[in-house]
Formats: C-alpha cells, sequence, structure tokens
C-alpha cells in the first residue's frame, strides 16, 4: 500500500527496464490447418519453426545448449488415437547456426514420429541459453560453430531484414505448406506491414 501511494504522488518505485533481458528459453510452434500425417510435412514444419527459433536466438546474442522437439495429435478429436511425444537434446557445443540446430531437431523427430497418427501440432524449444561471448570453444567438437557458418547465419539475417522475410530459407522448410496454419481470420498487421494499412476513400 505504501509504494502504491508513494507512485501515486510521483516516486518511482520499481524501475523500468530500457532493454528486456535476454530469453531463457525459445519457444516456436503452431497449430496445423489441417490433421498431418506423413513424415516429410512434419520434418517441414520442424524446419520451419527452428529456423525462426535460431533467427531470434541470434538476434539476442545468444547460443542454445539443447533443442526439445514435441508433436501431439489433437486432444479433442475423440474419435482418432491420442500420441503426444517430445525428447530433449542437449548439444555438446552450444550454436546459434540454423543449420545445425535444424538438423538436431529433424533427428529428435525421426525418433518420435509415428506412422498412421494424424498430428495437429509440433514444435521446437531452444534451452539452456548462454551469451554468445560467453560460449567455450571445444577443439574437439564436430559441431563447434566456425567463423564461415557464423558469417553465413550473420548474411541471412541481414538479406531477411532487407529483402523481407524468408528471402532466403533452407529449402527443407517447404514452399507450398498445405500444412500451415489457416489464417483467413487474421487480423491486418496495420502497423507492421504496408500493404496492410487502412485505406480511406472519400
Amino acid at each position: 500500500m505504501e509504494k502504491t501511494i508513494r507512485e501515486l504522488n510521483g516516486t518511482v518505485c520499481i524501475e523500468m527496464e530500457e532493454i528486456a533481458p535476454p530469453k531463457k528459453q525459445i519457444l516456436s510452434s503452431r497449430s496445423f490447418g489441417h490433421p498431418v500425417r506423413d513424415y516429410q510435412s512434419l520434418a517441414e514444419s520442424i524446419t520451419l519453426y527452428m529456423s525462426r527459433a535460431a533467427e531470434k536466438l541470434r538476434k539476442q546474442q545468444s547460443y542454445a545448449g539443447s533443442v526439445y522437439v514435441y508433436i501431439r495429435t489433437s486432444p479433442f478429436r475423440e474419435q482418432d488415437m491420442f500420441y503426444s511425444n517430445g525428447m530433449t537434446i542437449p548439444i555438446s557445443s552450444p550454436t546459434n547456426d540454423t543449420m545445425q540446430l535444424v538438423n538436431v531437431a529433424l533427428w529428435i523427430l525421426k525418433r518420435i514420429y509415428k506412422p498412421s497418427f494424424d498430428y495437429a501440432k509440433a514444435g521446437v524449444m531452444l534451452g539452456e541459453l548462454v551469451p554468445a561471448q560467453g560460449v567455450q570453444s571445444d577443439l574437439f567438437s564436430m559441431g563447434q560453430t566456425s567463423p564461415k557458418s557464423a558469417n553465413l547465419m550473420l548474411a541471412m539475417d541481414a538479406i531477411n531484414k532487407k529483402m523481407g522475410k524468408e528471402s532466403i530459407k533452407l529449402a527443407s522448410e517447404g514452399f507450398t505448406r498445405p500444412w500451415k496454419m489457416k489464417q483467413e481470420n487474421k487480423s491486418p498487421a496495420y502497423t507492421t506491414n504496408w500493404e496492410e494499412l487502412i485505406r480511406v476513400v472519400r
């Protein structure tokens, strides 16, 4: 109560953070537009979600020390058998390289995927995040992020920022993506997309 009174009188009791602290975990997941059964479609979705998570990871200048992947069917379709599974794999040398993270994610997917199920959702999560400047080099690790890899990721992020999202992407993300979430009822992005600005006709 005392703090509330002091705040109302103009005394700042809690300092606002000008810069948001780095996230401790980065999650990327979506429900599918329709049930997905084949492995290829699941692999495309996992690749896409991991690409987005890796981009966020680099944006906050962090490396990931573990990868989690999960898939599940819909709990609301009583006529179908329910299946849900996920797995976490630690990374010996933390990385923020999209291709390395995708390889780990697809390795997990192959082990948790079961055919004959209609999957409704999939997702990935990057954990054990550490600042990029605090990563210890490991001379014996095959997964160590090389300067060439780091430069490639920098170039990819720069081009996508300048030319638009997914101007450059991994082919394994897919192109037609029939499994993608339906967005017919999505609200226009008035504040972030020039093409969706409100037009006033007199």
